[in-house]
């Protein structure tokens, strides 16, 4: 029976980490490309996993399961871990980002500023899962399965409390359907 790579790992075998690398290289990839929001995130959560792999090689318990297994733990909660780190990052910045934004600044027009102070204060009117919804999408660019990532919401229920609170952001403000599809004819 061949020893196995956490134990050459555990040991310090240099070979026995690219080993690990070349064996469940794409298995870890292809959990951090899903789990993560672009190639670049996944670059570097791949980078986090190995480097925990490494760490954690001697915790390797043939016993209690694989080494697949146990790679694919280790990426699992490392990645379960940085969207924690991106909730609570997205939560702080939330309605600080609003005040921000810089309505007042002198290179801005005077009715775009009103306008802009206008809309922010309406969706501070929103229920707050919904203005959460719109401004992890609107202010941070999260995609639907993002927010939902983000929030513990089901996809359908994000889209719905987007969709909704875009309508009722428009109706507050006295725009109608007719006036925003007007506004791209100009």
């Amino acid at each position: 029976m061949t020893e196995s790579l956490m134990t050459r790992i555990a040991r310090g075998e240099e070979a026995a980490v690219a080993e690990v690398m070349e064996q469940y290289g794409s298995l870890v990839w292809a959990i951090a490309r899903r789990l993560t929001r672009n190639p670049s995130d996944a670059e570097d959560a791949v980078q986090e996993i190995f480097t925990d792999i490494w760490r954690s090689a001697h915790r390797f318990d043939p016993a209690a399961g694989s080494e697949k297994v146990f790679v694919t733990t280790i990426a699992r909660r490392r990645l379960i871990d940085r969207m924690r780190r991106l909730a609570n990052r997205v939560q702080t910045e939330s309605t600080d980002v609003l005040d921000e934004l810089g309505f007042h600044t002198p290179d801005t027009a005077a009715e775009i500023s009103v306008e802009a102070e206008r809309a922010a204060r309406v969706v501070a009117r929103l229920r707050p899962e919904q203005r959460k919804v719109i401004e992890l999408g609107l202010l941070h660019g999260l995609s639907h399965s993002d927010i939902a990532r983000v929030t513990q919401l089901p996809l359908g229920t994000v889209k719905t409390f987007m969709r909704r609170g875009l309508i009722q952001v428009r109706e507050m403000m006295g725009i109608g359907p007719e006036v925003a599809g007007a506004e791209g004819d100009a």
